[in-house]
C-alpha cells in the first residue's frame, strides 16, 4: 500500500494498464448480476432524486414503470446502492447498439444536469474500502478482461482511464501528485496530464 496525500493507494492501481472497451463488454459494470447495484454516498441519494426526472427521458419505460415501484436507491445511511431490475441492470440503464449506458451520465454528457453519476460508477474498476482507510483498490472481475488489454495495446494506465473521478473525489493537485509519484517510482506516465 502507498500513501499519497493520506489516501492509501493498492500497489496495483499504479501499474495497472486499462482502457474501457464497450464494443466487446457491453457496459457490463452497469448489468452485474447481484442483489445490489452501485454504491451510492449518502450525499448523493437527493441529487439523484433531483436528476431523476431528466434522465428518465433516456430510459425505457420497464425502467420507468421500476423506479416507480421499487424506487432509484436501496438501503440506508452509509450502504446505499442503485436499484437493479431483476438483479441486473441498474435501473438507470439505457441501450444503445446493445451497449449499456446509463442515463444519468447521457443527461450530464447533453448539459441537462451537473452531476455525471453516481461516484462508484465514475471510479470503476477503482474502489474505495471505506472499512480499511479509504483505500483505493482495484476491483478485477473477469468482464473487464478486453479492457486489461485494450489498456495494454494502447499503452494507457489506470489512473488515466480514471483521471476525471480521481479528480472529482480527491482535487487537481492530489491527482497530479499521484501521477508525479507513478512518473518517479515507475516512470510509467508518458502523457501530461
Amino acid at each position: 500500500m502507498t500513501i499519497i496525500d493520506e489516501v492509501p493507494v493498492e500497489e496495483e492501481i499504479l501499474t495497472k494498464k486499462f482502457c474501457c472497451d464497450l464494443e466487446k463488454c457491453k457496459g457490463a459494470c452497469c448489468t452485474f448480476y447481484g442483489e445490489y447495484g452501485a454504491p451510492v454516498l449518502d450525499e448523493e441519494v437527493d441529487i439523484i432524486k433531483d436528476c431523476k426526472p431528466i434522465a428518465e427521458k433516456y430510459l425505457s419505460k420497464k425502467s420507468i414503470d421500476y423506479i416507480k415501484k421499487y424506487g432509484f436507491v436501496e438501503g440506508y445511511p452509509g450502504n446505499y446502492s442503485t436499484v437493479c431490475i431483476e438483479n441486473k441492470d441498474c435501473v438507470f440503464v439505457y441501450y444503445e447498439r446493445g451497449i449499456a449506458f446509463c442515463a444519468l451520465e447521457k443527461a450530464y454528457l447533453n448539459g441537462e444536469i451537473k452531476f455525471r453519476k453516481p461516484l462508484s460508477c465514475h471510479l470503476f474498476p477503482i474502489r474505495i474500502a471505506y472499512w480499511n482507510q479509504g483505500s483505493l483498490y482495484f476491483s478485477e472481475i473477469s468482464e473487464c478482461e478486453s479492457a486489461l488489454k485494450k489498456g495494454k495495446k494502447e499503452n494507457i494506465l489506470l489512473a488515466e482511464s480514471v483521471k476525471d473521478a480521481l479528480i472529482r473525489k480527491y482535487g487537481e493537485s492530489w491527482y497530479k501528485n499521484f501521477v508525479n509519484y507513478i512518473k518517479l517510482k515507475f516512470n510509467n506516465f508518458e502523457k501530461d496530464i
